[in-house]
């Protein structure tokens, strides 16, 4: 069975009828669905599977214990997102398995197969959460007081699921075991259509961050209230959307994305109370990003100002340029051939671990170029090519 026929396998799982594409977040439904899919995948292909203390499953080839080579993505998604972004590097993991099995191969280390829990941040709004509790780059008490958009927390909604939410934190003991991973992706963008390969190495990972913008003016009924006696937070809040696209135009290479508003109580009729949105911003090099959003908070503080509003910015997310480790970019290029590298404006969880162990990254092409949405895609020769680079790389790593 390739990659493309395991795909095929959970197509089905998290649909969004309303959106279109899937909606698989942490926890829910869908995404318990498809751990359970993974589960008796590995179990069937005798791995050893464990759930560690933050939620992220592991499957092992061999032995569990230090210097493994490790290889996986996430099963979670964006609301509305694409089929293969993160379910990609799982199928392709548990392909390579096979190809590596069938052809009478012998792992020298330990390899595991992970799944990360929550790498979108689709529900509960900080990305790559699994790899961040594990690394400690997130205090366990403050992920588990994190609300999705129902008012769940992180700690309600994974003790529904099993998980023991006080276990939550730093695990260096389990990250001890990664010798190096390696984690396959659909590219989430056009550079592999545009040099014409199918496969490419990761480079470096451009910093970004996810920042809370909170505008607190005055309900009010939208008929009664003569525009010079208001305080709507909406004015303000349309304003931060314009300046953060003005803002990133003035820098070089930088995006700023307003992807999500949410105004309280969001009737028809009535002036919004308060106003909440979400910035996403990433500019190449450390340290850019902070002076960007600061552009753009300073014009969210004039604009509320002169609108009688208050406006608190909170830094939910950030992660400083990540250059993947340069001996194992090295490594799998040889074994590969001399594929094209990429940097990639995407956070990923080997991102993440990339502080902590040699990491890198494989892209499979996407000829739209296009991600986070229904129209991402990847040939089936493409998904089942990169997969057999997986296999590829786990062997000269493992061998």
């Amino acid at each position: 069975m390739t990659a493309s026929d395991l795909l095929a396998q959970i197509a089905g799982t998290g649909r969004d009828s309303a959106r279109g594409g899937y909606s698989r977040h942490a926890f829910d439904a869908a995404e318990l669905d498809l751990r359970t899919w993974f589960t008796e995948q590995a179990q069937r292909r005798d791995l050893d599977v464990e759930t560690d203390r933050n939620g992220n499953i592991w499957a092992w080839w061999g032995t569990p214990g230090p210097d493994a080579v490790v290889t996986g993505s996430h099963l979670d998604s964006v609301p509305g997102g694409g089929a293969f972004d993160g379910p990609l590097g799982v199928v392709s993991a548990l392909d390579a398995v096979d190809t590596l099995r069938a052809k009478g191969f012998t792992p020298a280390r330990p390899i595991a197969l992970m799944v990360f829990a929550e790498e979108e941040g689709g529900r509960f709004g900080v990305p790559c959460l699994g790899s961040r509790l594990l690394t400690g780059a997130i205090d366990a008490d403050r992920a588990r007081g994190l609300r999705d958009p129902d008012g769940m927390t992180l700690a309600e909604a994974a003790k529904r699921a099993g998980h023991d939410p006080e276990r939550f934190g730093a695990d260096p003991a389990a990250l001890a075991r990664i010798g190096c991973f390696v984690e396959l992706h659909v590219e989430q963008g056009r550079g592999l259509v545009d040099v014409d390969a199918p496969v490419a190495v990761g480079s470096t990972v451009i910093a970004h961050g996810r920042y809370r913008f909170s505008f607190a003016g005055q309900g009010n009924h939208a008929g009664a209230t003569l525009l010079a006696d208001r305080r709507d937070p909406m004015l303000p809040a349309a304003e931060v959307v314009a300046a953060a696209r003005a803002a990133a135009r003035r820098t070089a290479d930088a995006r700023a994305t307003v992807g999500r508003l949410v105004p309280t109580p969001g009737g028809t009729n009535v002036i919004a109370s308060t106003v909440d949105l979400w910035l996403d911003a990433r500019v190449p090099g450390d340290g850019r990003t902070h002076a960007l959003v600061e552009e753009i908070t300073a014009a969210a503080r004039e604009a509320a100002f002169r609108e009688g509003c208050e406006v608190t910015v909170t830094e939910e997310s950030y992660s400083d340029t990540v250059t993947f480790d340069a001996g194992l970019r090295d490594r799998m290029d040889g074994v590969l051939g001399g594929v094209p590298a990429l940097p990639t404006g995407a956070g990923h969880d080997a991102g993440i671990l990339a502080g902590h162990v040699p990491s890198g990254m494989l892209y499979v092409r996407n000829p739209t170029g296009i991600s986070h949405a229904p129209e991402e895609f990847a040939e089936a020769s493409d998904v089942d090519t990169g997969a057999g680079e997986l296999a590829r790389v786990l062997e000269n790593l493992a061998g």
